[in-house]
């Protein structure tokens, strides 16, 4: 697939993702931090502060190359998904506050993941930051990509809440097609050097993966917070949108070789989540049991 093709095709693929998370928003989702503000603090704690510091210290452990380097910090820095809502739903967990979470994070990410990309960028990749840095016009591109679909939905659901719920579950299906093909798209953009790409991420996506996961739900339970809100940021924090990550180091940074920890990520991330979630729940009502 001719990669010129596939960076022209991902802006509205993900539009499409990003209007569907709109439909699925309200007013409310915002307004609900003020009814959960310890469980939403401590989640976005995690989500802005420790999981870049955690890929940062596994991006030099590994000693990745520098373009994947900036790839996984890009990831990082991507907000929760829509589908870390059906994760939450299929394990117990407060999907509320996953869509709460889902909803701040959409906004926050249009500041934290240039200020992410950036850094990581003058780290890792150097000699590159003139051609590759996220500056005001690729940060107005990372608005328009992200945040404009996102208040579009919102709007539809705001006006035409019927048609709204219709069109639930279609955008949905076609939002999970259309990662598919994002992911697939990538890995045949660059698939000359896709089995070595593999072996060199597949074991830190994974692993980042877990953390994530992991981080998402103890810290909560540290803080005393309830196993179903702990739940629901285990899975918002260790479900990422990788799609968000894959149109911005196509389509905006011109570099399919930043997209690939973030697409092999998408391809490790259903089943590790699927296995936390099933081992947290077991666990959530073995403790359950008088």
């Amino acid at each position: 697939m001719n990669s010129s093709l596939v960076s022209t095709a991902l802006p509205p693929a993900l539009a499409v993702i990003m209007f569907g998370l709109g439909l699925s928003l309200t007013a409310a989702d915002f307004t609900r931090v003020l009814r959960a503000p310890k469980a939403v603090a401590v989640a976005l704690t995690c989500q802005v502060i420790l999981l870049p510091v955690v890929a940062f210290g596994l991006v030099k452990l590994f000693d990745l190359q520098p373009l994947l380097a900036v790839g996984m910090m890009l990831l990082a820095a991507s907000p929760g998904g829509a589908t870390a809502n059906l994760f939450s739903h299929l394990f117990r967990g407060d999907v509320a506050l996953n869509v709460t979470l889902t909803a701040v994070n959409s906004v926050l990410c249009v500041v934290t993941v240039p200020l992410v990309t950036n850094f990581a960028i003058h780290q890792f990749a150097r000699d590159e930051a003139a051609t590759l840095g996220l500056q005001f016009g690729k940060t107005v591109q990372v608005i328009a990509i992200v945040l404009i679909p996102v208040l579009i939905g919102m709007q539809v659901r705001r006006r035409a809440p019927e048609f709204a719920s219709k069109m639930d579950l279609p955008v949905r299906i076609a939002s999970i097609a259309i990662l598919a093909t994002i992911v697939i798209a990538t890995m045949i953009a660059d698939r000359a050097a896709l089995s070595g790409y593999l072996f060199d991420v597949g074991a830190i996506t994974a692993l980042f993966c877990l953390i994530s996961l992991t981080t998402g739900y103890l810290v909560p339970r540290a803080f005393g917070i309830a196993t179903p809100q702990a739940i629901a940021s285990s899975m918002e924090i260790g479900v990422h949108n990788s799609a968000i990550a894959i149109t911005l180091a196509i389509s905006v940074l011109d570099s399919s070789r930043i997209a690939v920890p973030a697409a092999v990520y998408a391809v490790l991330m259903t089943p590790l989540a699927a296995l936390f979630g099933t081992l947290i729940s077991r666990q959530a009502r073995a403790l359950a049991v008088p």
